[in-house]
């Protein structure tokens, strides 16, 4: 099985409605397992639209920049409280949900990563942990619940999830800084 059919069944097995419906149903799994897998499904399907459409890759996306910027508008547009609660509610936005992660955000990802230097990847990921860490404070300290959806303890778990995901992101921060990979090679 290639890449590209890879990527195609988890978004058909991610869209299916008793998964959709399992993985929606609690909050912290809906934002750091759902929305990352259809990320995922995008940047395993890639590849072949980038082999498909080489020019149109070429001529849009020569320097990574504007494939990251898209998946940072993307990501950062999910991250919005309504928008989750309203891809529970609103039709249209949930099917923009399994169109925008995968092709919008992770078909850009890795168009875009490979031609980014060090530097534009460490302020990529420095960017998200402090975004990271803004939300998780922003869902822990908020008195008042965020998502209709969802109750306040899921709320402040899904916190304490971006907190944590963001402290792992300081903690290959600080690797990378002083690990030299050619140590290694």
């Amino acid at each position: 099985m290639n890449q590209f059919t890879a990527g195609l069944f988890l978004l058909i097995f991610l869209a299916l409605p008793p998964v959709a419906n399992l993985l929606e149903s609690i909050m912290v799994v809906h934002m750091h397992m759902q929305m990352p897998l259809l990320v995922i499904a995008g940047f395993l399907m890639a590849k072949l639209v980038q082999e498909r459409f080489p020019v149109f890759f070429e001529n849009w996306n020569s320097n990574g920049v504007p494939g990251i910027l898209l998946f940072i508008i993307i990501m950062v547009y999910w991250m919005i409280p309504r928008t989750m609660d309203e891809a529970l509610t609103v039709q249209s936005v949930a099917i923009f949900k399994y169109i925008s992660l995968p092709f919008l955000a992770g078909i850009p990802l890795r168009d875009s990563w490979k031609k980014l230097g060090d530097k534009s990847k460490n302020a990529l990921i420095i960017s998200f942990t402090v975004m990271f860490f803004a939300m998780g404070l922003l869902y822990i300290m908020s008195p008042e619940q965020l998502c209709n959806n969802y109750l306040i303890i899921e709320q402040i778990t899904l916190g304490w999830g971006f907190i944590t995901m963001a402290a792992c992101a300081v903690v290959y921060l600080i690797y990378s800084a002083v690990v030299d990979p050619s140590d290694y090679v």
